[in-house]
């Protein structure tokens, strides 16, 4: 009896939580009429016209207005909120959703940046496929502070007319570049994508791969990246415009590519290639694909700050974009390509012919900041 009447007590308490959890109906009438500042990258017209979409839908259904607040680096958002911190700013902020993953989630959660837990709350929680790293962000533990939106994977486009077989690995890419010089570059780090480039070659030449999963040691930090800066200097030698320039983000590759220019662009988008198609950008002869180690792959996320002014606006906003409806949208290639969250239970046909490589996982996110740091000493001019 006292084991019934203890089982009873708990089932009523998680009742009693979950009832003064988040009240969905209450949420949705507080959204009415807010405009939802969102800081995202701005780089893609797949991507702005996709969420010039979801504004209208937002709008339409509940009153939420989306503005997309364009940046070139997330990071410049975590600095407007750093600062809004150190004066006190505790409401009324001027950001109330952002586009992060990695190390900028590590940033925003030690400094103290992030709203409260809020994913599991969500009306559409259900739908994502909990079979995904979702509980994870470059090792480090979401807890609820952030939703997934959809999943990134380093690829590499060509065109199959010029290239018939495109190299496989980093050490192939240097082999090619040496017998076609200035055809091969990446964006300038810190752009994400260039970046991206840095760590996908040093997981594949890097002697002791499995330290990167591990926090920075600067005690080793030059002896584990040792092989990545000699690949590096041999590279610039022979890469574009003999690596005194770089392409400045991702888009700029793609049309060097489409110039003829470069025959390799990059990519975090395994189905970029297809909507850049779609939209005139290339030809219909190009095509995606992975190194055959994989691709360096990871979630990205939409976090709300602590003092965003419009919190149920964002909360409804996120809700939506993890909808099957968005969801199918963004997955959709003529639209963005970009591959799905949830279930594929839960999503339309539209996804079918997305593509999708095997995964290769981010090293520590404490990797990205001090590789790129020491990229700017040794190039950056």
């Amino acid at each position: 009896m006292k084991k019934l009447i203890a089982i009873i007590s708990l089932l009523l308490s998680v009742s009693i939580s979950q009832a003064e959890g988040i009240n969905w109906n209450e949420i949705e009438k507080k959204a009415q009429g807010q405009r939802v500042f969102f800081y995202a990258w701005g780089g893609s017209q797949d991507i702005n016209n996709y969420l010039r979409w979801a504004d209208k839908r937002l709008q339409a259904r509940y009153g939420v207005t989306l503005t997309h607040v364009k940046v070139s680096d997330i990071s410049e958002a975590i600095t407007r909120l750093v600062a809004e911190k150190t004066a006190d700013k505790n409401s009324n902020g001027s950001i109330d959703m952002v586009w992060i993953n990695g190390e900028n989630f590590k940033s925003m959660k030690r400094f103290n940046l992030l709203s409260d837990p809020f994913v599991t709350e969500l009306p559409n929680w259900h739908y994502v496929d909990k079979s995904l790293p979702v509980d994870t962000d470059f090792a480090e533990p979401t807890e609820g502070l952030e939703a997934p939106w959809g999943i990134g994977q380093l690829v590499f486009i060509f065109d199959k007319k010029k290239l018939n077989s495109p190299p496989q690995s980093h050490r192939e890419i240097l082999f090619y570049a040496q017998n076609n010089p200035n055809k091969i570059s990446y964006p300038r780090p810190p752009s994400f994508h260039g970046t991206s480039f840095l760590k996908s070659a040093l997981i594949e030449l890097s002697e002791n791969p499995e330290s990167l999963s591990l926090p920075v040691d600067n005690n080793t930090f030059q002896q584990i990246t040792a092989p990545l800066w000699s690949y590096l200097d041999a590279l610039h030698q022979v890469a574009w415009r003999q690596g005194k320039q770089f392409p400045d983000n991702n888009a700029q590759t793609i049309q060097l590519l489409d110039d003829g220019e470069l025959d390799l662009a990059i990519s975090f988008n395994p189905n970029e290639v297809y909507s850049a198609q779609e939209n005139g950008l290339l030809r219909e002869s190009t095509a995606a694909y992975a190194l055959a180690g994989g691709a360096l792959s990871n979630i990205h996320f939409l976090s709300i700050p602590w003092n965003a002014s419009a919190k149920e606006g964002a909360l409804v906003a996120i809700n939506f974009l993890l909808s099957p409806e968005a969801q199918a949208k963004k997955a959709d290639i003529s639209v963005w390509g970009d591959p799905t969250v949830l279930q594929s239970s839960a999503i339309t046909s539209t996804t079918q012919n997305t593509q999708f490589f095997k995964a290769i996982e981010e090293p520590h996110p404490s990797w990205q900041s001090a590789l790129e740091n020491e990229w700017q000493k040794r190039y950056g001019h």
